[in-house]
């Protein structure tokens, strides 16, 4: 007698190894059925002609054939969840569908068919879902890629993509994923992130929401900078939604990810070579394009390369306002780590020379860190000062306050305050009409020290 069989009429079993065997069966039928409707459909999910309704009436139709066939006696919830899991099998992106509707889930990891993480408010669980086999993962592989007109095989084993919503997607397969296929997804919400969230998150805090506002509308070039997964390209939209209405804005990414509101937006996307090695285009030839598009503002999503140089070029030929961001562990770091990047554009230039247009372009740098209770945070604001001989100086002018301590949760209590210091650019500022006044600078008794140079 099946194990549906005894479902239905009631025979006892023993509660764990009686689910266990449940869950198998179902998986063995899911799977059975999954690898029948893909032989039988073959092209036909793949044919750009037919409609999502009319592709998703062809699968169910299969779908209910197929069940009938296995003449498996299913209760009508197991009935439902077979049918719900092998829709989004065929149709959508498989297991980790439900994981993509799931609005806690802030980034989904495929470590193999076998092995798929989520990321909730910081912490990494392992979920229990699968796909059915390598080649089923490659399948959903392949299906996003196309979607944005790239490709991916072993020839070009690693690609760089995005969902409909935004979502910054990474694969990697054979032969350089070993027991992969490996897939990375960032989710990005379909209702951004406004400064408001960030406040509330702890992010940053008003004064400091208030002091980037006018850094941004005051036109003063920023760079965002952090480690992976640190929150870059959240902070960078937002900062952009500061851009007023009315000014020309072009944004060049790898993948689109930035998501803006204002009127007067082109986005510019990268495109990687095709099967011969040819035609591709890079971040460095989309900025050196947009200087001949008349931007108000060029908004590059991140500096890794030679196109650092064309930036800062960018920066100090009248394209102020201008944004980006890179990694780096701190602002001292993200200076050193442009100038590697101005050396990587081919150019033997002298570091002084290059240390002149960083400190000439750079006005403020924004540096986020993910601290070890899972939050990101804004922990530095900080003003490039200048020069000062072969150094540029920096000086802080809002600071996290680490000393606070953390809580009975193991959560920080502390949060970002002003050092104290005025920067020199509020000078700039006030020339612009915009004005500081010392209340967002004035660190309040006991928090927070003096900005330094350093």
């Amino acid at each position: 007698m099946s194990l549906y069989q005894r479902l239905n009429e009631g025979q006892p079993d023993s509660g764990a190894s009686h689910e266990s065997t449940r869950t198998k069966e179902l998986d063995g039928l899911r799977h059975r059925i999954h690898g029948s409707l893909i032989e039988e459909l073959g092209p036909i999910l793949y044919d750009k002609r037919l409609s999502e309704d009319e592709l998703r009436t062809k699968v169910r139709d299969a779908l209910q054939a197929a069940l009938t066939a296995e003449r498996a006696p299913l209760s009508a919830a197991d009935k439902a969840q077979l049918v719900q899991d092998v829709s989004d099998d065929i149709l959508g992106y498989g297991p980790i569908d439900k994981l993509l509707r799931d609005e806690d889930v802030s980034e989904i990891m495929c470590n193999g068919p076998d092995s798929i993480f989520v990321e909730r408010a910081g912490k990494l669980t392992l979920e229990n879902v699968s796909f059915v086999d390598e080649l089923h993962l490659r399948r959903i592989i392949d299906k996003i890629v196309a979607q944005v007109g790239r490709r991916i095989d072993e020839s070009s084993p690693l690609c760089d993509a995005r969902l409909p919503d935004g979502s910054r997607v990474n694969a990697v397969i054979s032969p350089l994923a070993i027991g992969g296929p490996f897939l990375t997804i960032r989710k990005f919400s379909a209702d951004p992130l406004q400064i408001d969230d960030l406040i509330r998150f702890g992010t940053l805090s008003v004064h400091a929401a208030r002091f980037l506002q006018a850094c941004i509308v005051g036109r003063l070039n920023v760079i965002v900078s952090g480690g992976t997964g640190t929150g870059k390209t959240t902070t960078l939209n937002v900062l952009s939604g500061f851009i007023p209405d009315g000014e020309r804005i072009i944004t060049v990414e790898d993948a689109k990810e930035l998501q803006l509101n204002q009127d007067h937006v082109l986005a510019l996307e990268t495109r990687p070579p095709n099967i011969e090695g040819k035609g591709e285009i890079t971040i460095r030839d989309l900025v050196k394009n947009t200087l001949r598009m008349r931007p108000d503002r060029i908004v590059v999503g991140e500096c890794r390369s030679g196109e650092a140089l064309d930036m800062l070029q960018a920066m100090n030929t009248g394209h102020d306002g201008s944004l980006t961001t890179l990694h780096a562990n701190n602002p001292r770091d993200s200076l050193s780590r442009l100038e590697t990047l101005v050396l990587m554009a081919g150019y033997d230039l002298p570091v002084r020379a290059i240390r002149e247009q960083i400190s000439s372009a750079v006005d403020c740098i924004v540096q986020l860190q993910r601290l070890r209770d899972g939050t990101r945070r804004i922990t530095h604001i900080t003003e490039v000062a200048g020069m000062e001989g072969e150094i540029i100086t920096l000086q802080d002018v809002f600071l996290f306050d680490f000393g606070a301590g953390v809580d009975e949760q193991g959560r920080f209590r502390g949060n970002l305050k002003p050092t104290g210091v005025r920067p020199k650019f509020a000078e700039k500022l006030a020339d612009g009409g915009i004005r500081l006044g010392p209340e967002m600078f004035s660190p309040t008794s006991g928090e927070g020290g003096r900005g330094r140079n350093r």
